[in-house]
């Protein structure tokens, strides 16, 4: 049973979200009984592997965040899922499938922070829209605001229900674009509209407490069937007899969810996974070999260039997201050992659409 302040989806059709809990002595006895059993195993500055994690979630609603609270309940760990739409989220993880996870609003965030092992924060507009001048400010106070906040009750919490790990999203926009250079966790930031977001997104993210383990997690062109650029970008795709996207020669460093979703997973548990990490594949490719796979997964011919204008008209400037690339490594991946279970483009792709 939580008692984080929020609702448990075990209780939505039986308890209210307003619902007050007497603090009466009985209860309070559980509360800090509770506390002592979860500070007793942060210690280590992250849940051993095989212990039950008590993990908060921003964004778990979204492409990403959906797969790793799957993950995350099917092993067995507590989830609190916090939220801006309890309803949402209550679609998404209906309580005859996700028995006791816990949904929380915004005003509930910071009871269920304390006394979490851990937080994600993968909260964030989608970059994979029509760009215009309101959406990119949305597309950056998403980020940075959420961060700022989970960052903020993170470090007014006491130490002893203080979460002992931050797994942060960011986005390999922060090295900007290049058809020449390769970028890996030392390299430089751009100074492009993304590069500007991800580094303010990353500078959110490390004003947390010294004693938090903060894993920041630069993320690729993220491949997956239920979202992501792979969805927005077959229909052109098709449309167009499955030729390149813009010139094709733009590098195209990607990610399929799975191993996304097991980099984080693996973030969260292991004590090596500290500062910054690329969340790419081994293997990026010019986005022409990446179209030429993706015409032989779908038994569509890979001959007519899908014209600039056609992403413009359907991303405005955030075609920039498909059209420029960069070529991006996972060496400090690699250097942890983690094992991709998709490290070529063409296995993904045959994965997704299989």
């Amino acid at each position: 049973m939580e008692l984080c302040g929020a609702t448990s989806i075990s209780w939505a059709n039986s308890i209210s979200p307003s619902h007050h809990f007497p603090q009466n002595s009985s209860v309070w006895r559980f509360r800090r009984m509770r506390i002592f059993f979860v500070s007793s195993s942060n210690d280590s500055g992250g849940s051993r592997k095989g212990d039950e994690m008590i993990v908060s979630v921003t964004g778990a609603t979204g492409f990403i965040g959906k797969r790793l609270v799957q993950r995350l309940h099917a092993d067995n760990h507590r989830v609190r899922v916090l939220t801006r739409s309890r309803s949402k989220a209550q679609l998404i993880f209906p309580v005859r499938d996700y028995p006791g996870i816990v949904i929380a609003e915004e005003p509930e965030w910071r009871n269920c922070i304390q006394g979490s092992t851990a937080v994600v924060n993968l909260a964030g507009l989608s970059i994979s829209t029509r760009w215009s001048p309101e959406i990119k400010k949305e597309i950056k106070e998403s980020r940075i605001k959420t961060t700022s906040k989970v960052v903020d009750l993170i470090n007014s919490a006491k130490d002893e229900v203080r979460p002992r790990v931050l797994v942060s999203a960011t986005a390999v926009g922060y090295y900007g674009t290049s058809e020449t250079r390769v970028f890996d966790e030392q390299s430089p930031s751009g100074n492009d509209y993304l590069a500007e977001v991800c580094r303010e997104w990353e500078a959110a993210a490390l004003r947390v407490d010294k004693d938090v383990r903060v894993a920041l997690i630069r993320i690729g062109v993220v491949l997956g069937r239920e979202g992501g650029a792979l969805a927005k970008m077959i229909p052109l795709f098709m449309m167009f007899a499955g030729g390149p996207l813009g010139s094709g020669k733009q590098w195209f460093s990607w990610i399929h969810v799975d191993d996304l979703v097991n980099m984080i997973y693996e973030a969260l548990s292991n004590p090596s996974y500290k500062g910054v990490i690329n969340g790419t594949a081994p293997n990026p490719v010019k986005l022409s070999e990446m179209c030429d796979h993706l015409g032989s997964v779908l038994g569509r011919p890979s001959w007519l260039p899908v014209p600039d204008l056609a992403l413009k008209a359907v991303l405005g400037e955030g075609a920039c997201v498909v059209l420029e690339g960069q070529k991006v490594l996972p060496k400090r991946a690699k250097e942890l050992g983690f094992s991709f279970k998709y490290p070529y483009i063409k296995e993904a792709l045959r994965s997704i659409m299989s």
